[in-house]
């Protein structure tokens, strides 16, 4: 049903701006694995977010890296710091990442990659949840789609108003510090959506491994925006 709206993304590339006032392509990046592969991430204590920090930060050293990016379908242990959180902690666990997170420092902007409109903004205020978030709404030749961001700063989010109409290239809000963020080293999560299911102000940033194929129809490849090499 969704399946468009990737060729139509590409069509249109080469007009989007910048999610964040970086680089994503740069030598001061590096793709990061939180999944059972990387030994420093599974054997963790993840609980912690001052020790995740540390954690997050020890992995950027090791590659002589300010900004860490990576996370789409990825199949991550680091949802095990929050179990329930993502649904009924008896049934097998949602581990699958449908967006990409860009980890970097906290107050960081965010900014609107092409002319959008604000659909909605809250407060996700769980332990491990997005913190603040806020869903764009953009339209492309006539289709409607959705971005979300997520671990946002309470500060600029204040502001916000469902309606509110964004330029290209406008600052909306900047990367969220813990704990106001859900608890989270500071990144930012990015998401793309083909539709919102009727859902305001949230979305499911996670899914059952076994629904993949479901979810990356719904869910299309951030990297259609950001167009990172390390993401490819």
């Amino acid at each position: 049903m969704f399946a468009a709206l990737p060729a139509l993304l590409r069509r249109h590339q080469t007009h989007f701006g910048p999610v964040l006032p970086v680089d994503l392509n740069g030598p001061d990046v590096t793709r990061l694995d939180f999944t059972a592969a990387n030994p420093t991430v599974r054997d963790a204590d993840l609980r912690d977010t001052a020790a995740f920090n540390d954690l997050v930060d020890g992995l950027l050293a090791a590659q002589n890296a300010r900004i860490g990016v990576g996370g789409y379908l990825e199949n991550r242990v680091i949802y095990r710091r929050s179990p329930g959180l993502f649904g009924d902690p008896t049934i097998p666990a949602r581990s699958m990442h449908l967006g990409v997170d860009v980890w970097l420092p906290a107050g960081t902007p965010v900014t609107a990659f092409m002319p959008s409109v604000i659909h909605s903004v809250a407060d996700n205020n769980h332990f491990g949840d997005y913190g603040p978030t806020v869903i764009l709404e953009h339209e492309l030749e006539g289709t409607p789609f959705y971005s979300l961001y997520g671990h946002l700063s309470r500060l600029e989010c204040a502001d916000l108003r469902a309606g509110q109409q964004l330029a290209q290239g406008q600052a909306f809000a900047t990367v969220g510090p813990w704990p106001e963020n859900g608890d989270w080293p500071p990144h930012l999560h990015f998401q793309l959506m083909a539709d919102l299911q009727g859902r305001v102000g949230d979305f499911p940033g996670v899914a059952l491994p076994q629904e993949r194929e479901l979810w990356a129809e719904l869910c299309p490849n951030p990297n259609l925006v950001l167009q990172s090499h390390w993401l490819d």
